[in-house]
């Protein structure tokens, strides 16, 4: 009797202490602490690749990669989310590379997904802006086709950031600050 007890009580607690999964777009107010947000249908891998347009002379080349398992922390929670990730490499017109979060680590700089929209066929990422935090804002990817993605970039209030950075400090916001650009997948 004791030891049915004590096996029940062992697979009650290892069931409390597991992280429990949910589907993506889990309100944030409902996703408990430890929690994994996992891609169950499969919903972000259609917008994962190399994608690239040229705007105002500048071509820009997005790599579209999934994470899995991505620590997400606030100040009174912690749990775990699969997202998109980007990268991106912004070059002018001779082809000199204005910034690139692909293959230089200097940058501080996310961007990552944060709700997939399946009735609009939309992904909307949070971009941590450039130095400075300047840009910092919303970004929309559509799915047009199985090649291209329409893009929509918000940025919040750049004047007010850009102004409290170092005057030597880059504030350019290389990344483009339109809606409905159309990238084609390489």
């Amino acid at each position: 009797m004791m030891k049915s007890l004590l096996i029940y009580l062992g697979i009650m607690l290892m069931s409390f202490c597991q992280a429990q999964n949910l589907p993506l777009n889990t309100p944030f107010l409902s996703i408990p602490n430890r929690a994994y947000i996992k891609d169950t249908n499969n919903e972000l891998n259609p917008y994962v690749g190399i994608y690239k347009a040229n705007y105002n002379g500048n071509e820009i080349s997005l790599f579209i990669t999934k994470q899995e398992d991505k620590l997400e922390e606030t100040g009174h929670k912690s749990y775990h989310v699969d997202v998109l990730l980007v990268k991106y490499i912004v070059k002018n017109s001779t082809g000199i590379v204005l910034q690139d979060t692909k293959n230089n680590n200097l940058y501080n700089i996310e961007l990552y997904s944060t709700k997939i929209r399946p009735d609009k066929n939309a992904v909307h990422l949070i971009y941590s802006g450039t130095n400075c935090s300047v840009g910092w804002g919303d970004i929309y990817l559509k799915k047009i086709s199985s090649t291209q993605i329409s893009w929509e970039y918000r940025p919040n209030d750049v004047t007010t950031t850009a102004a409290k950075c170092p005057p030597n400090l880059d504030t350019t916001i290389y990344l483009p600050v339109t809606k409905d650009l159309i990238f084609t997948k390489q």
